[in-house]
């Protein structure tokens, strides 16, 4: 997450834009976030045309992880809203301090002087507005642009799609009782989706579109050195040979990039240098999320996988599934 001024409650430090693709790669590589030319493409037309980005692949492959390294690259904001099923204007765009609401009334009845629609005009005001993730990313004091995440968009319901419409188009919303606010400096925004259902093509429209793989294993391999840059160099190239050769596998859910570090990483603490079956079957669920998977590849097909995972290299990549 970028770092901030807490006196002032900003991001401290300048803010660059990146001018080339080339220094997209670079700002992204700077948070150790490895990208090929192919992503930060869209990435870098996406802050140039100011168009939203909508981003699918696998959970797991990294894109929320975008998101959280373009803030930190532009010493920016990151405002995440995580997107799940009820979700509304209420929690996503706005909603009214009724507490605060309530006391005021009772000033007011309490001053003897209460004028209806005076009242009413100032009870409605921005100051009782509660601004929640989609508001204050247009809030007009920001001072640059910052990242605005929409994660798991499928996870939400297809009404709540119609929300984002205004926003996606315009950088504005309008709220009835105060009026339309729209952003002095337009957020960047990258909407991620993990395919669990379809997305409306009025929503896409606004966008620019990536597909977001899981990585070959030479991508791959510089992922987990840049992030766990202490793993023994030849335990490292055993569990990326091992991942990508998982991956071939019929699993419920394949394991992505996070599965690898959090697998990697669990092995150090174990104080492995190399893999064996028996390490592999004691750790399968730092992989693997449901049961019926690890069930299925514990014992004999684990053996099967390490043994074919010792000819695997740089000339073997992932796979993209659905």
């Amino acid at each position: 997450m970028t770092t901030t001024d807490k006196s002032k409650n900003k991001p401290s430090g300048d803010y660059q834009a990146p001018e080339s693709i080339e220094d997209v790669q670079k700002l992204l590589r700077d948070q150790i976030y490895i990208s090929d030319r192919s992503l930060a493409v869209p990435i870098f037309l996406a802050m140039k045309l100011q168009r939203p980005l909508f981003l699918e692949g696998e959970a797991g492959v990294g894109k929320t992880e975008i998101a959280r390294a373009l803030a930190a690259g532009l010493n920016t904001k990151l405002i995440r809203l995580q997107c799940y099923e009820g979700l509304d204007i209420n929690q996503s765009v706005y909603e009214w301090n009724h507490a605060r609401q309530i006391l005021e009334i009772r000033l007011m009845e309490a001053s003897g002087d209460v004028d209806r629609d005076s009242a009413n005009a100032d009870l409605y005001s921005e100051r009782f507005l509660i601004k929640r993730p989609l508001l204050q990313a247009i809030d007009e004091a920001q001072e640059r642009p910052p990242v605005l995440l929409i994660d798991e968009l499928d996870r939400s319901d297809e009404e709540f799609e119609g929300f984002l419409l205004e926003l996606l188009a315009d950088y504005q919303i309008t709220i009835p009782e105060v009026g339309t606010f729209k952003a002095a400096h337009p957020p960047i925004v990258i909407i991620t989706s993990n395919r669990t259902r379809e997305i409306h093509d009025a929503l896409k429209r606004r966008c620019l579109y990536a597909w977001v793989d899981y990585p070959d294993y030479q991508k791959e391999l510089q992922i987990i050195s840049a992030r766990l840059p202490d793993a023994p160099k030849k335990l490292a190239e055993q569990v990326t040979a091992f991942i990508q050769e998982m991956r071939e596998t019929e699993l419920f859910k394949i394991p992505g990039i996070t599965e690898t570090l959090d697998w990697l990483s669990a092995l150090l603490a174990l104080n492995q240098t190399e893999l064996d079956p028996a390490v592999i079957d004691d750790t399968l669920g730092m992989m693997l999320k449901y049961q019926d998977d690890i069930e299925s590849v514990k014992g004999e097909p684990v053996r099967a996988m390490l043994e074919r995972s010792k000819n695997r290299g740089p000339r073997r990549g992932g796979r993209r599934r659905g």
